[in-house]
């Protein structure tokens, strides 16, 4: 009698540790987004010329991406279907640059017991993130900017966005909403998990620093890209298309150069405020149980091959900056294993315990970062419009462009700065083979319909003297002066 009392005892005990137990706590999620940030533009990438040291100090802390990249655009504005793609884990031809009815990230950690807030650029309908988002401030609906005259909204308890309301300098707008929102949550005692998506507009021209930080990089000391051209050797494209018109042609080392100390001092804002944001997360607790996620919707040329935009296929427009940090990855370690954007979609679902989301075309990095592998996939496809395509593997790249039948290759481990094209050297007759059968392998994956060869060929030869250019509404003084030669 006595051993079955004692066994009803222990049960009873099993049965009330048991249901007092509470889930495991989940990890909330920052998501740090910049806008046009170059894959390069970070002290930690090896740039000894610009000063990162809040962003760099994730990456110590956390794990590191070096071959991180946006897979395209159907238009000029790559960052909305580089943004539709982030939030959807659907591949460029499977979710174009609209969200409506789609199901987001956002909306998926909240189905999942997430406090889900949103600040920053949206750039995928409005709709589209008043169903994202249970709260919001500070919401800018667009593309470009004027960064000191940005017009925000407001979202409602209703999840409704207000009229937009022009407020001051973006980068500390959008910084404070999220350090406000931060600073309630701890305060509240929530006990859910926080998801919390920052959309910053920079570095995005206009090149327009705070004035405290014009100056802060020494035009003369800051070396032109490794790829730098006067011009680009042929026309491809539209060579007008508006971010090929910011400066002249040719494009002037000074100039280059100028644009290159602007735009690495909103970086240096932007990291700044970083530090401010992670600060808050240590004062209140929060920061060991935050998986911190630094990336950037494409990259930039800034003066390489001749271009300025991220209306391209180079290394420097597609590849991105990408960092997480937090429960569940490595510290201080680097991967150079070829992923997507869209693959954080799964990868965060996974760290966050969530469960696998269906129908995406994502792919969860957690093997990666814990070791299991060291590759998801062994070649990567990107497309701009119709007129590029390219695929690259670990060591060699193609690029594509169909209404000229015009080919380069690239052995992208010799030949990182893509400046020596192989295409029409014999030796390599193969491996450009090889390569294109590839690209034709990934369009009929990804359901790309577009030619590679089309008729009539259009002429690689362009005149840049009769390229005209003129400013946009969005260029405020500082800029309109100095780049546009015009005085208000």
């Amino acid at each position: 009698m006595r051993a079955f009392t004692a066994s009803i005892s222990v049960f009873l005990v099993v049965l009330i540790v048991s249901c007092t137990q509470k889930e495991p706590i989940k990890p909330n999620v920052l998501f740090l987004f910049a806008d046009d940030q170059r894959a390069d533009a970070l002290g930690i990438s090896g740039n000894p010329h610009i000063q990162t040291p809040h962003i760099d100090q994730l990456a110590r802390e956390g794990s590191y991406f070096t071959n991180a990249y946006v897979m395209g655009g159907h238009h000029g504005a790559i960052c909305a279907p580089s943004r539709a793609m982030l939030l959807s884990g659907k591949s460029l031809f499977h979710v174009y640059d609209k969200l409506r009815d789609v199901e987001t990230m956002p909306m998926r950690f909240s189905d999942h017991g997430y406090v889900t807030f949103g600040t920053g650029k949206w750039h995928n309908e409005k709709e589209a993130f008043e169903a994202s988002f249970q709260k919001g401030s500070r919401v800018y609906l667009g593309g470009m900017a004027d960064h000191f005259n940005i017009a925000v909204r407001e979202l409602s308890e209703e999840r409704i966005l207000s009229e937009p309301v022009t407020r001051g300098f973006s980068t500390d707008l959008f910084a404070e909403a999220a350090i406000g929102f931060m600073e309630e949550y701890a305060a509240s005692g929530e006990e859910k998990p926080f998801f919390c998506y920052v959309s910053f507009t920079v570095p995005h021209d206009p090149y327009s620093p705070k004035p405290e930080y014009i100056g802060k990089y020494s035009e003369d000391s800051i070396p032109l890209p490794a790829n730098y051209m006067p011009y680009h050797p042929f026309a491809f494209d539209d060579m007008t298309v508006r971010d090929e018109n910011l400066t002249s042609w040719p494009r002037k080392p000074e100039v280059i150069r100028s644009i290159l100390a602007d735009y690495y001092a909103l970086i240096h804002h932007l990291d700044e405020r970083i530090g401010d944001m992670v600060e808050v997360l240590k004062e209140n607790g929060l920061y060991e149980n935050t998986i911190i996620v630094y990336a950037a919707d494409n990259g930039l040329a800034a003066g390489s091959h001749g271009l300025l935009g991220k209306q391209n296929l180079y290394e420097h427009s597609t590849k991105v900056p990408l960092i997480l940090k937090g429960p569940g990855i490595p510290e201080n370690a680097q991967f150079d294993a070829l992923v997507y954007l869209y693959d954080l979609y799964s990868t965060l679902s996974e760290l966050a315990g969530l469960p696998a989301p269906e129908g995406i075309d994502g792919v969860s990095l957690v093997n990666i970062l814990n070791g299991t592998v060291d590759a998801i996939r062994s070649s990567l496809f990107t497309a701009y419009r119709h007129t590029v395509r390219a695929v690259r593997d670990k060591e060699w790249k193609l690029i594509r462009y169909p209404e000229r039948d015009y080919t380069q290759l690239f052995h992208l481990s010799n030949d990182p700065h893509e400046m020596n094209n192989l295409a029409g050297d014999a030796q390599y007759a193969k491996k450009l083979e090889e390569l294109m059968g590839l690209l034709q392998d990934w369009q009929s994956a990804s359901g790309d319909t577009a030619k590679l060869k089309t008729s009539p060929i259009l002429p690689l030869a362009y005149d840049p003297d009769t390229l005209i250019r003129k400013p946009d509404q969005w260029q405020p003084a500082y800029t309109l002066e100095k780049y546009f030669q015009i005085k208000e």
